[in-house]
């Protein structure tokens, strides 16, 4: 297998297209006493005179594989855990680093992750569903989170050990993030800053995201002089000049469909318009760093008008509208029966036009069984074509409840 600086060097240079946030399973040092292990999500251990510090400690299904790819280079006791944020793939896994050094590993995160681990409490049934129809799995979603020992608002420097950590809060994917840099080895630990795909900025089924101060944070990295960036997702990037255009390059891409948006909201375009006129900047939508394999710029659009705009569309009859049922039946109605509808959907070319009409005659005739095979064959087309996860996991779980 490819070191994983061999293979970062080959993603950026285009010589090579692989799922980039795929976990491989491997530690590699990539500075002075910092390990870096390739999982779902990445985990960096720093090695310090009181143990290891941890950026992030991992998921809840792969931490404990996790930890035990990162002893097959270090075996200094955990002392101290920074999580980047409260997703559940980045902040399991700490008791296994405490029955191991038989003492308290010292965890440190923004102080809105436990407002979020309250949220997930609350709302544990809808996040099992969208854990399960976004990624196709049938693992359920943890009830249970570890507290924080200590949390912090804006800033705060850390010494383990000898070694100084700086953590910084930022607005992004989430509301509790940070960002991690790490002086004396010149590392640079961004949590889902920076992901290998297009930001993860507009995801449909999550809470809201922050585009326009998440490039602030990007263009904040970009000026320190880090010469190794290690992503929450994805393979290290060596170099200072490449790290700081890699960040640069990311911050201009969230900024361009930030100020798109904007500009047609303030010429009061309705969100159907913005989203047929707004798009990044092509030669930044092809940087393998960027591509849409994950979330993608439409979502992000959507995400951008809800923050700014409310979730009202611009369109009168949509903002108190009928039943979709109902409004289903109608057209069903002039277009002489639900079955006239599904066989249109099969007719058309277009895919977004496609759906939209089986969904009319499935709501009109939920328990047409013809319909319903039209409905599966046409949502399980639509998810083989798509090239983000998002959509892909959505159109999949369509097409398995028809």
């Amino acid at each position: 297998m490819a070191s994983l600086r061999a293979l970062s060097t080959k993603l950026l240079a285009g010589e090579i297209a692989i799922d980039t946030m795929a976990p491989r399973f491997v530690v590699e040092e990539v500075a002075a006493n910092a390990f870096f292990v390739s999982s779902f999500a990445n985990v960096t251990a720093f090695d310090t005179s009181d143990g290891l510090v941890l950026v992030d400690t991992g998921s809840f299904v792969l931490a404990d594989k996790t930890r035990r790819v990162l002893r097959e280079a270090v075996q200094s006791p955990a002392h101290t855990a920074f999580w980047t944020h409260g997703h559940v793939d980045h902040c399991f896994g700490v008791e296994l680093y405490e029955r191991e050094a038989g003492k308290p590993v010292h965890v440190i995160a923004h102080e809105a992750v436990t407002r979020r681990f309250e949220r997930y409490r609350l709302t544990h049934g809808y996040n099992q569903r969208i854990n399960q129809r976004q990624f196709q799995t049938a693992v359920a979603f943890p009830r249970e989170f570890r507290a924080p020992d200590e949390t912090f608002a804006d800033r705060r420097d850390v010494a383990v050990g000898g070694r100084r950590f700086e953590l910084h809060h930022a607005l992004g994917e989430t509301d509790d993030h940070a960002w991690i840099w790490v002086p004396d080895a010149g590392v640079l630990c961004t949590g889902d800053l920076f992901i290998w795909a297009s930001p993860n900025c507009g995801n449909p089924q999550k809470v809201q995201r922050f585009p326009r101060e998440w490039a602030a944070a990007l263009r904040q990295m970009a000026t320190l002089p880090a010469e190794v960036l290690c992503p929450g997702h994805g393979v290290p990037i060596w170099g200072r000049a490449v790290v700081r255009r890699a960040l640069e390059e990311t911050a201009s891409y969230l900024e361009a469909l930030v100020e798109q948006v904007i500009a047609l909201l303030d010429q009061g375009a309705r969100l159907d318009e913005i989203l047929a006129a707004v798009a990044p900047p092509p030669e930044l939508a092809a940087r393998p760093y960027l591509a849409a394999t994950y979330d993608e710029p439409e979502f992000i659009v959507r995400n951008l008008y809800r923050l700014y705009a409310g979730w009202w569309d611009g369109n009168p009859a949509h903002l108190k509208p009928p039943r979709e049922a109902a409004l289903a039946r109608e057209l069903a109605a002039l277009a002489g029966g639900a079955t006239q509808l599904a066989e249109r959907a099969r007719a058309v070319a277009d895919p977004r036009l496609a759906c939209e009409l089986i969904e009319l005659a499935a709501l009109a005739a939920p328990d047409d069984a013809a319909i319903r095979s039209t409905r599966r064959a046409l949502y399980q087309a639509r998810a083989a074509e798509e090239r983000s996860l998002m959509a892909r996991g959505i159109y999949a779980s369509a097409s398995d409840e028809s």
